[in-house]
Formats: structure tokens, sequence, C-alpha cells
């Protein structure tokens, strides 16, 4: 089995190394191939990019990670799984593995988060995706974390959490491709209270609060748009992906397709279309 590794936060991310290796240690003679952005792509989602414009670039690299080949692409990580969907780095993929983010990508993060989006990505092509992320209790910030604290983590707890789920995913892969969003807390595993499935919830441990305009000096008219951060939300439900990471589980969310939704609530606005053009 071929499996991709990926992340939204650069190739040369601790979190990305430590589940590359996580990867190589499964049993079963898996071939491990990394592809990462060459840089910073948090909260990128799903986006690739404007493809008529951009001339992205692939370089092999030296990263500390026992993979068959390693790989920076100048693009977003839905951009490293389409290219490797397409053949760039060899043959088929069978998996694609994304993470580990620094941070929890619950709640409204979901939807932002370019850890996720790699694994959406994935599913796109027909391949199942797996997306990991480490909360960090009081900093996980929509998704993120504050940078100066990333060299402070420890990525055993997760890694040991990934490679006993993708082992377990890889022994009996599902008849369907699958998204699964997995976020873990930042404890070891010993102290980990267990694992739960959780809806995602509407909030992330700590929102951003509130959007205010700086003006910038010598360039009249523009600003510079300041975030305040807000306090950390003091109660998420347990069922939820925040709650549950919060309160010490490790959070298990299946992730749906897009799909329609029948609205009764929607009709005023589609007699006005019917109107101009007639229901098909």
């Amino acid at each position: 089995m071929r499996i991709l590794v990926t992340n939204d936060d650069g190739i040369h991310a601790p979190g990305l190394h430590a589940l590359a290796n996580a990867m190589c240690d499964l049993e079963g003679g898996h071939e491990i191939v990394v592809a990462a952005p060459d840089s910073e792509y948090s909260g990128a989602s799903a986006a690739l990019g404007a493809l008529h414009e951009i001339t992205p670039v692939i370089r092999p690299v030296d990263i500390p990670v026992a993979a068959a080949a390693s790989w920076s692409v100048t693009g977003a990580p839905a951009l490293c799984v389409m290219f490797a969907r397409l053949g760039a780095f060899g043959a088929p993929f069978d998996l694609v593995i994304s993470g580990v983010n620094p941070g929890a990508n619950v709640g409204r993060a979901v939807y932002h988060s370019g850890t996720v989006g790699a694994a959406l990505t994935a599913r796109n092509g027909k391949i199942s995706g797996v997306a990991f992320s480490q909360a960090v209790s009081g900093y996980g910030v929509e998704g993120q974390m504050w940078n100066q604290l990333v060299d402070q983590l420890d990525w055993q707890a997760s890694a040991e959490i990934a490679r006993t789920y993708v082992q377990g995913m890889v022994n009996n892969m599902p008849t369907e491709p699958v998204v699964v969003n997995i976020n873990v807390p930042d404890r070891p595993v010993s102290e980990m209270l267990g694992w739960r499935h959780t809806d995602v919830g509407s909030l992330p441990p700590r929102t951003v609060n509130e959007a205010t305009l700086e003006p910038v000096k010598g360039d009249a008219g523009a600003f510079r748009v300041v975030m305040d951060w807000g306090q950390k939300v003091n109660v998420l439900p347990e069922d939820t992906d925040g709650g549950a990471v919060e309160a010490g589980y490790v959070s298990v969310s299946n992730l749906t397709r897009l799909v329609h939704e029948h609205r009764a609530d929607m009709s005023a606005a589609e007699a006005a279309l019917d109107n101009l053009v007639p229901r098909a």
C-alpha cells in the first residue's frame, strides 16, 4: 500500500516528521511518501490556488523521516494531494494522512483547516484521508496555536495514536473513501480518558472575537486588520469535537460529504426563481 503524508504547516514542521515516521513504523511493508507545502499554508482549507496563473515547483528535500521519498511543493496541501493523485509522485496512492497540526482543528476551524482540507481533497479523488491535530489546552485559537510554543510540543502521543489508528485502518480498509478528523489531547496516552466519536461543534476552544482596522502609517487609505483572539470558551459540550479533546478524550469525527439539503423554508426564493426560469 502507498501512503501519502502531508500537512499545512510546511515540509519542515516537526508534527509532520513525527507523523511520517509513525507511518514508516506501520506493519505490512507500506511505502510512505511525504509531499508537503514548502511554507506555511494554515487556513488554506481545500484550496488549490489559481492553477492558470501559478507555476508550482516540486523539489526533493532532506528531512529526518525514513520515507521512500520526501518532496516540497510550492502550493497548498490540497494541491500536494491533487498532484499525488495525478501521478507526480509515482504510482497511485491508497491513503492520505495529514498532520500533525499544532492546535486542535475542531468546531468551525474544521471548515478552514488545511490539514483537514488535504483529507477532503483525497476523498474527492476517491482516496481515504485522515487528518490528525494535537490540542494545546488554553492556546488553541481557531485551529492554531502561538508559534513560539510549537517547539515545546511533545508529538509522541499523537504519533502513537496515529500509528495505532492507521494500522487498524490499513488492515481492513473501508469499502468507500472516508474522511476522518482526529484530535488528540496534549498529554501522554496513559493520561488520556479514552476516545469517542464526536459531532463537529460550532466553536473551537478559543475564538477570534473581533477584527478592527488600524491605519497603516505612510499609506493613506490602507488599514491593517487587528484581531482580538478573545477568551477561552469555558465549557464546550463533551459530545462535540472541541469539548471531548478539551476534557482529555481523543476525538474522532467521520466527516460527511457536502450534499444537497431539502429545505421547506426556501420556497419563496425558489418561487421567485420559477418566475424567471421554470423548475425542470
